[in-house]
């Protein structure tokens, strides 16, 4: 009765690959638009890379008429196993092709140093992500990956795109997945590029039958898949998928539970990826777990935070307040898991809304600047506020930086004594940055120097523009006059920016934006 009941599973397992495969042969040879093929290192992208190999191994080498691209994302923060594992399956995968004569190629895709995970964090002060405020994937994932396809269809016209999707993940993966269907039709529109088409070979299939045919196909390439199914088989994680369309992003999920995405994400309360290796022995990895828990600790510290924007914009927390026992408390709301603060509101520094600026100024508060006030606004309609948080400051960002050279520094990656958390390039991007925001002392050579105990080929066309002596001498004059020294620095840098330029268009337009922030004006 048993083997009966095993008999019909793999059975049905192998109509559904045979249905599966047949599809992806009928859809290659239809036309002539290359393929991109999306590969996470995942259960369901590894099946669908795996029977597209296996397909066109059975081709005709007549037939074999147009290109198949295998791309993999690298946010440069990836789980250091898994993009290990990646760049060698990508590696097989494409001397394997080679051998068969198969049109296959395989490429890496990664976000602009500029766009890159540390460069907004430690560069431009962004906050870590949230549930509320995932700037990342778009970032590291989507644009990149997009970046590639798009690069396809100036080339070849029109691409088509084979994801992992499945209907049975969630009902909102069914949904979006239906959403973009057309009934009879095997390719989906991509919803945001233009002349991009979606194919899910596997969309059909059930988790049973992803791990079913890969713990009983071998992988073509020489991969061992029992090793894939002991990543996940200790924990409930899944895979952080190869994201390519930010209308569905939200139904992807979240990559903070999965073994396959950054082991910085702050996206959810636990980190289950690098929680689970450890516990498996990855004993080394514990530096970048305690790092990841410190940067999501740290995230709404307001001793940490700006009060404004970026752009300079100001902005109020609403702050409802209760009474107990006769005496008046404000509820600062709760931040993730974190419960919620209730304090005194006499232990704040009440100012009245209309008195702000005043306060501020009389009290020479640099709203940039590290440190919590402890102001409570009591606005002009009677309700209670805060000032709103904008990016990490110069000095919280200085202090990621120190933290996470010192950890690159230590780190004992077993099989990569020079493998690197952060880039030299990212480094000179997050410099010149800071250079721009007006640190002219020129802290990041300096901390670089301190940590590793060496310097690196900086530029020197990114030198700063004073010494000390000659800022200081800059901020006295600043303050005699009641010059904002910040809007100065802002100012010098403008331009700086467009010196050398003969035509200096939108420097007017900067320094429009510079002089109409709100702080400068409360």
């Amino acid at each position: 009765m048993q083997s009966n009941i095993i008999d019909t599973m793999l059975n049905k397992n192998k109509s559904l690959i045979e249905e599966a495969k047949e599809q992806i042969k009928e859809v290659y040879l239809e036309d002539d638009r290359p393929w991109v093929v999306g590969y996470s290192g995942g259960k369901d992208s590894t099946v669908v890379s795996q029977i597209v190999f296996e397909a066109l191994k059975e081709l005709d080498s007549n037939q074999l008429h147009k290109k198949v691209y295998i791309i993999s994302s690298d946010t440069l923060v990836e789980t250091p196993l898994i993009i290990q594992s990646i760049n060698t399956t990508l590696h097989r995968i494409q001397s394997e092709a080679l051998k068969l004569g198969l049109p296959i190629e395989t490429h890496k895709v990664k976000p602009e140093p500029e766009q890159s995970f540390w460069a907004n964090i430690i560069g431009k002060g962004y906050p870590s992500p949230n549930q509320q405020m995932r700037w990342c994937t778009d970032r590291m994932k989507i644009d990149p990956a997009n970046k590639f396809v798009k690069d396809k269809v100036s080339k070849f016209g029109e691409v088509i795109m084979l994801l992992g999707v499945r209907e049975d993940e969630s009902a909102t993966r069914a949904n979006v997945i239906n959403s973009h269907t057309v009934e009879g039709k095997r390719l989906m529109k991509h919803s945001t590029l233009t002349n991009a088409y979606v194919f899910a070979p596997i969309k059909k299939f059930k988790l049973d039958d992803v791990w079913e045919y890969l713990l009983n196909n071998t992988s073509p390439w020489g991969d061992d898949n029992t090793e894939l199914y002991k990543l996940y088989s200790d924990s409930n994680s899944g895979e952080c998928p190869l994201v390519i369309d930010k209308t569905v992003k939200e139904s992807a999920g979240s990559c903070g539970n999965s073994r396959f995405g950054c082991w910085t994400c702050t996206v959810v309360n636990e980190d289950k990826a690098l929680n689970g290796f450890i516990e498996n022995g990855e004993e080394w990895m514990r530096p970048l777990l305690e790092f990841r828990n410190w940067l999501a600790g740290i995230r709404d510290d307001r001793t940490r935070r700006m009060k404004y924007r970026m752009d300079g914009q100001i902005y109020f927390l609403n702050v409802q307040t209760e009474e107990i026992d006769e005496k008046l408390y404000a509820v600062l709301p709760k931040k993730g898991s974190r419960a919620k603060k209730v304090i005194p509101v006499d232990q704040f520094n009440l100012v009245q809304e209309n008195e702000l600026s005043n306060y501020l100024a009389e009290n020479n508060i640099d709203l940039s600047a590290p440190g919590d006030d402890n102001i409570l606004i009591e606005k002009n309609d009677g309700n209670y506020a805060q000032l709103g948080l904008g990016p990490f400051t110069m000095e919280a960002r200085q202090e990621i930086l120190k933290y996470l050279l010192e950890i690159q520094r230590d780190l004992n990656h077993p099989s990569d004594p020079s493998f690197e958390l952060i880039q030299e390039e990212e480094l000179r991007i997050i410099r010149r940055y800071w250079l721009e925001k007006g640190d002219w002392e020129d802290k990041l050579p300096e901390i670089y120097q301190e940590v590793m105990g060496y310097d690196l080929d900086w530029d020197f066309d990114d030198q700063p523009l004073f010494d000390r002596e000659q800022i200081t001498d800059l901020e006295i004059l600043c303050e005699r006059n009641n010059i904002d020294f910040k809007l100065v620095q802002k100012l010098i840098g403008i331009e700086k920016n467009y010196s050398g330029y003969k035509i200096k268009r939108g420097i007017y337009e900067e320094i429009e934006k510079a002089l109409t922030q709100d702080y400068l004006h409360i």
